[in-house]
């Protein structure tokens, strides 16, 4: 998008203009005077076909004042066909450059020979090569004092390293090839300086699980060991503590990565393989942790930090996907509560959470409003996004109150983007370079009113472009047109009244950057997720355990880094929400097969497993008959109890049962939280009753009451005939016949008696039931026919 603030600035003097026109001119004539005798489509040939590419791996220094030294070294490569001899390097001084679009349109054909880059430094000022084969290299080095370089006014001078040379085809002197740059010019103080906020990024993608060890210390598990990749000496992330220690920058930092190396450094971490285990993370890596750990908090000290939500959540994709998804901003909320503790843990430093960071500094109204919803005011934004439609001649100052109590910051595009790319080769990364000091100098020069302007590069910088950004940085500050300040410091600056503050609408959102949003159905999953989370984390004795990993994997689901990486994401949002289901299973019911009940009443055993370290409860397990017409649980259709259960343990939990018919019954036991929601899979079983009939039961009692009558008959007889041979006899009828064996009285003449059985007709408790222990029991379903007896 094209960008405002393009002015004519100050220019060379008129005489210095003369002299460098008429030094032109004169350089230029004989080789005019030369192509004139040839054929007009050979100078085209020429200029079209650069058959020579210059590299400019080195240029120091990169702004230099008076009394310098220019050091320009490089690379040049014959790519044509045929060899060049009397071939030369040089350097040529362009023209100041009055505007930032001027700088753009050099930046954007570093190498064409059409535009040309004004007279050339010669003399004892060039390298000189006999031939040039086709397809070979060259190095050159060339030094030359800036006072020969015929510098005017304070500015941005393009600056040319072009190689002349000939080719049979064309043999007469001509620029071959060249790299146009830029030369910043500003030898001594400027009057106005521009106020110059750097951010240092600290992020990375997500590293950590949600699973952590069953011990105390609770280890935690690795996607990958790629993070200590990074830690190592060289590694991005190394780079970017190792160059940031002395640089005058506002470190922006996602707590996650703080706590991801945390737990490297402190903890036995393990990595996850291939087959779904773990196996333990090399110990050499976490003394790379702890090393890196204590060499941020060195570099951090006496520096901003603004922490970013835990996990950097998506602003943008929330925005526009996920708010319609119930809880999804409440997620944000959390991410930024726990940002500042994560910091000042690690860090042990206070940092500023006032500040959310959209993608790209892409805004819009819905981005607006879910950046402030959980508390910062400020919206790290950026020109390309929140463009100026003023037409100001100026760059404006970064701060822009945009309504509401919010301020936008308005990082600017050329330089925020002067860093991306592939800057592996020396030559990209100085031509980045010495470009982002030509903006930055064009920028001061615009006006004479100070301004604070906002640089904010790309997220996840890799190492190669952090040493390159390191080196413009120390140019720029080491330089005389700039003075560093913090982020906060932009923010409250004085806002410029003619600066826009209108924020994009939502269609002008780019495409491209919608495209790599997470979809609406990753915010179901982790809707999802929560909820399972809130169900599982109410029966725990110790939630913090669960609650905290889960909490944060959540966080991280959200997480920017996983723009472009789509299957990655779904693949760990799928695997956060497999485990808490393995979790949650792990307390249980075990299953039951037929259980048999022979008579009207009876306790049936459920057993309750649970297979976590750490005790449960709050739970209630319910026992529902399908038939209670049939048969009824403690006299009701249904009948709940209370269950605790120890880690590592079972609780079998009994309920009584009465049968009023035969047949079978399918009984169902489930587990509810104590709020009513149901917990884990049900559990059903068949209850066959076989209970005794009334008319059996009658003819039973008919028997029994013969008997009864049939001995009462018996007794009266016997105690008649007693009488009479008393009477007959004259003896005492108890006395005589107390120890006679046929008498009714006597311990071997019983009447009989209900059987044990029957005597214990009425007792709702068998032997076979499992006594109500918490030791583990067998997970294994009981057997087939499986019998309750009275």
């Amino acid at each position: 998008m094209a960008e405002a603030a393009d002015f004519q600035g100050t220019s060379a003097s008129p005489a210095r203009r003369w002299l460098r026109r008429t030094a032109a001119l004169l350089t230029g004539a004989p080789l005019l005077a030369g192509l004139l005798q040839l054929p007009a489509a050979a100078p085209a040939l020429a200029a079209s076909s650069e058959p020579v590419s210059v590299s400019v791996d080195s240029l120091t220094p990169s702004a230099p004042t008076d009394g310098d030294t220019l050091t320009v070294s490089g690379t040049v490569t014959n790519k044509g066909r045929q060899p060049v001899t009397d071939a030369h390097v040089g350097l040529r001084i362009g023209p100041m450059l009055n505007t930032r679009s001027a700088i753009d349109a050099i930046a954007e054909h570093p190498d064409e020979l059409q535009s040309g880059a004004g007279p050339e430094v010669g003399g004892k000022y060039v390298e000189k090569f006999d031939k040039l084969a086709p397809g070979s290299a060259e190095h050159f080095n060339l030094s030359v004092p800036v006072d020969k370089l015929d510098l005017g006014n304070d500015g941005v001078y393009e600056l040319g390293v072009a190689l002349s040379g000939q080719t049979s085809a064309q043999p007469w002197d001509q620029v071959l090839g060249i790299r146009r740059t830029f030369l910043p010019w500003q030898p001594s103080d400027a009057d106005t300086k521009t106020r110059t906020t750097f951010l240092w990024p600290l992020l990375s993608s997500v590293h950590m699980t949600a699973k952590t060890g069953p011990g105390e210390l609770q280890t935690p598990v690795f996607l990958n060991d790629d993070l200590a990749k990074d830690l190592a000496p060289g590694g991005r992330l190394a780079q970017i503590v190792d160059l940031g220690k002395d640089l005058d920058v506002t470190w922006v930092i996602d707590p996650d990565l703080l706590a991801s190396v945390d737990a490297m450094a402190t903890g036995n971490y393990r990595l996850r393989t291939a087959d779904g285990g773990t196996t333990p993370g090399p110990r050499e890596h976490q003394v790379l942790a702890k090393q890196w750990l204590a060499s941020l908090q060195k570099a951090v000290v006496g520096k901003e930090v603004v922490a970013l939500p835990f996990g950097d959540p998506d602003l943008a994709s929330l925005a526009h996907r996920g708010t319609s998804v119930t809880g999804s901003l409440s997620h944000l909320k959390d991410a930024t509560d726990v940002a500042a503790t994560t910091v000042k843990t690690v860090l042990h430093v206070t940092p500023s959470t006032d500040f959310a960071w959209p993608v790209d500094g892409a805004v819009d109204p819905s981005i607006m409003k879910v950046a402030t919803s959980a508390g910062a005011d400020r919206v790290i934004a950026r020109s390309d996004s929140l463009q100026e439609t003023a037409g100001l001649p100026y760059t404006p100052s970064a701060a822009r109150p945009v309504g509401g109590g919010t301020t936008a910051v308005v990082a600017d595009a050329r330089m925020s983007t002067a860093f991306e790319g592939d800057l592996t080769k020396a030559g990209s990364a100085t031509l980045a370079v010495q470009e982002f000091l030509a903006q930055s100098l064009e920028v001061n020069a615009q006006t004479d009113t100070e301004r604070s302007i906002v640089v904010a590069p790309q997220r996840m910088p890799t190492a190669s472009q952090v040493q390159t950004m390191a080196t413009a940085l120390k140019a720029l500050q080491g330089g005389t047109w700039s003075q560093a300040q913090d982020l906060s410091a932009a923010a409250k600056a004085k806002p410029d009244p003619n600066a826009t503050t209108r924020i994009p609408s939502t269609s002008a959102y780019p495409s491209s950057l919608r495209r790599k949003e997470l979809p609406r159905a990753a915010f179901e999953q982790i809707a999802r997720t929560q909820d399972k989370l809130d169900n599982f984390q109410v029966v725990l004795s110790d939630q913090s355990r669960v609650v905290t990993p889960f909490g944060r994997a959540i966080n991280r689901e959200m997480s920017t880094s996983w723009r472009g990486r789509s299957s990655a994401a779904e693949s760990f949002r799928s695997g956060v929400e497999a485990w808490l289901d393995d979790l949650a299973q792990q307390v249980k019911l075990i299953d039951k097969s037929e259980t048999k009940l022979s008579g009207r009443s009876a306790t049936i055993p459920v057993t309750v497993q649970n297979n976590l370290v750490q005790p449960v409860g709050h739970l209630v397990l319910r026992l529902t008959s399908t038939m209670p017409t049939r048969l009824k649980i403690g006299g009701k259709a249904y009948y709940e109890q209370p269950v605790d259960v120890a880690g590592g343990h079972s609780q079998s939990v009994k309920f009584t049962t009465s049968a009023n018919a035969n047949g079978r019954v399918t009984v169902i036991a489930q587990l509810f939280t104590e709020d009513g929601q149901e917990y884990g899979d049900p559990v059903s079983f068949d209850v066959k009753v076989t209970e005794v009939t009334p008319t059996v039961m009658l003819v039973i009692g008919g028997g029994v009451l013969l008997l009864v009558l049939a001995g009462f008959r018996m007794y009266t007889q016997r105690k008649r005939a007693a009488a009479r041979r008393a009477e007959e006899g004259g003896a005492e009828p108890a006395g005589e016949d107390a120890d006679q064996p046929g008498n009714p009285g006597a311990p071997g003449d019983r009447l009989p008696e209900e059987s044990d059985s029957a005597a214990g007709a009425d007792d709702p408790e068998q032997q076979s039931d499992p006594a109500p222990d918490t030791a583990p029991e067998s997970a294994d379903p009981s057997g087939t026919g499986e019998r309750v007896d009275r």
